[in-house]
């Protein structure tokens, strides 16, 4: 765990241990919790194979004992994973729940345990109080008891370790827990007020203008937006007065969720974000219930959106997140994404849910579909998550016409290297015909590759001229690559818009730069006659 995981830990700890209050015995109210599970997640859990943050671990014993990521462990002990047992069902997958939440009231956690991070333990008071009814209404009264000072003894800890040195996303989750626990349990008017007041001074710090999470990472918007719906469910189950900003932040967020999808219905792969499931992200619009179509925009965290015909492209064209919000920030100004119509058709690299080496891989510039200079990154990260200051300056500019859109993206995240990146990109009106062009501007002679990251389902075979490639996507629609330049290469990629490694193809347009201005044209363009196989 990392030295400021430990520290929120070790506090939260702390104040635990010590406290002692009459627990109560029911909830004064359940919220609703309309969120989807996985039934074959959660019945495959039935097995004590447990799938989470992007690790499967196989349960030998108890599973608060396994030897796992700190992301794995993190969810485990989160019991979000409640939701899949819900979404099975049957008395089986009741029972497992109360077994594995015995298991977890026996153990004697140690100071700097990671269950006790304030974040994590504002997950678990509010998963256990929203599923409620699922594994613990029909509980002996042993059981019952042992929840409920459970809960109370960590409402109250809670209550005392916010904010702590919590920013962003965890900050939000830890708020709603002990919002939760404030108007479900006995005696909460004090967590109430407080879970209150940290809620009005992080809005407007984390929520943006244009209605974007401030970390630019989609999956944390959609996870922040879904947890304000929860936060607004309580105030109304409990009929207290809720605060207008709560209701106008919900209002700004939902279209901008509604941007950062594609026409499949995930999201799009930016800042360590994953595709998520279509059905979950469904679910929080419908809760949002706000209406608001899809920003063209995003001005403020830095995206555009260009939706023509059957195709969108997603746009990161802005720069990194601030500081303390910058976690999960990847190296990727410029990129792009593009779907046609349910298929995805280019895509960045996407995101490991946990730690480890594929962290650092998939982060880096290389691993977005834009421009790479003499193999290194745009920014400079940092190896647990985060940027090293000075971060590039970056200016865009967009014109909508009849014709069609362009979006133009400058920036000197290579200016050590002494070259400044323009991009220019133009969408035709029918949606079939994308065109681009790559402008590194300095004197200093640098070697450069341009990367188009191929969604798995997409095959793509080059042509005879060196200039031309062919591909066709999931539904057997074909289209043409060019270039102005005839050093293209076929190369390996790989995906991770799911949490699980798939292979890809990526299409590398290599060079070196010119004194003054070098330039890259290249385009993608729909065939209009059936396309052969590109296999």
């Amino acid at each position: 765990m990392s030295e400021a995981g430990v520290g929120r830990a070790t506090r939260a700890f702390r104040l635990l241990s010590p406290l002692k209050a009459a627990a109560p015995s029911s909830l004064l109210l359940v919220p609703p919790n309309p969120w989807p599970g996985d039934a074959q997640r959660g019945r495959t859990m039935l097995t004590n194979v447990v799938a989470l943050a992007g690790e499967t671990v196989v349960v030998t014993g108890s599973p608060w004992n396994a030897q796992a990521h700190e992301p794995w462990i993190a969810a485990m002990n989160s019991f979000e994973w409640l939701r899949d047992l819900r979404a099975v069902g049957g008395d089986a997958a009741r029972r497992h729940a109360r077994t594995l939440t015995s298991q977890w009231l026996d153990r004697k956690p140690g100071r700097g345990d990671l269950a006790w991070r304030a974040d994590v333990m504002g997950a678990r008071i509010a998963n256990w109080i929203a599923f409620h009814d699922f594994f613990c209404a029909s509980a002996d009264d042993g059981f019952r008891t042992r929840l409920f000072g459970s809960l109370l003894r960590q409402a109250k800890g809670l209550a005392r370790a916010l904010p702590g040195d919590l920013n962003g996303a965890p900050l939000l989750i830890a708020i709603k827990g002990l919002l939760a626990s404030g108007v479900c349990l006995e005696s909460g008017e004090q967590r109430v007020s407080l879970a209150e007041k940290l809620l009005m001074r992080e809005l407007p710090k984390q929520v943006l203008q244009d209605g974007c999470h401030a970390e630019r990472n989609p999956t944390v918007h959609a996870a922040v937006l879904a947890a304000l719906i929860d936060i607004r469910a309580l105030y109304k189950t409990a009929r207290l007065a809720m605060p207008e900003l709560l209701q106008h932040t919900i209002d700004r967020m939902t279209p901008a969720l509604r941007f950062f999808r594609h026409g499949d219905g995930g999201l799009a792969l930016f800042n360590g974000s994953q595709q998520g499931e279509a059905l979950l992200v469904d679910t929080i619009l419908t809760q949002a219930d706000a209406r608001g179509k899809p920003l063209k925009r995003a001005p403020q965290a830095g995206f555009d959106r260009v939706s023509l015909g059957r195709t969108v492209i997603i746009v990161d064209s802005g720069a990194p997140a601030p500081s303390k919000l910058d976690k999960h920030t990847h190296a990727g100004i410029g990129s792009f994404e593009m779907s046609v119509g349910r298929e995805r058709f280019i895509v960045n690299c996407g995101a490991h849910p946990g730690a480890g080496p594929w962290r650092a891989a998939l982060a880096a510039t290389a691993a977005h579909s834009t421009v790479t200079v003499a193999d290194t990154n745009q920014i400079e990260l940092l190896a647990g998550g985060g940027v090293r200051r000075r971060p590039p300056t970056v200016e865009s500019h967009r014109e909508d016409a009849a014709e069609g859109s362009l979006v133009e993206i400058t920036h000197n995240g290579y200016a050590n290297l002494g070259l400044t990146h323009r991009r220019r990109l133009f969408l035709g009106d029918s949606g079939e015909d994308l065109r681009g062009e790559d402008t590194l501007i300095g004197t200093t002679p640098q070697r450069f590759s341009i990367r188009f990251h191929f969604h798995p389902e997409v095959q793509v075979s080059l042509t005879g001229n060196g200039r031309t490639a062919l591909l066709r996507l999931g539904d057997g629609t074909g289209w043409r690559f060019r270039s102005d330049t005839d050093a293209i290469a076929l190369d390996d990629s790989v995906f991770f818009g799911t949490g699980a490694a798939r292979r890809s193809n990526v299409l590398v347009i290599t060079g070196q730069t010119e004194g003054g201005e070098t330039v890259v044209r290249w385009a993608f363009r729909r065939e209009k006659r059936p396309a052969p196989s590109a296999s």
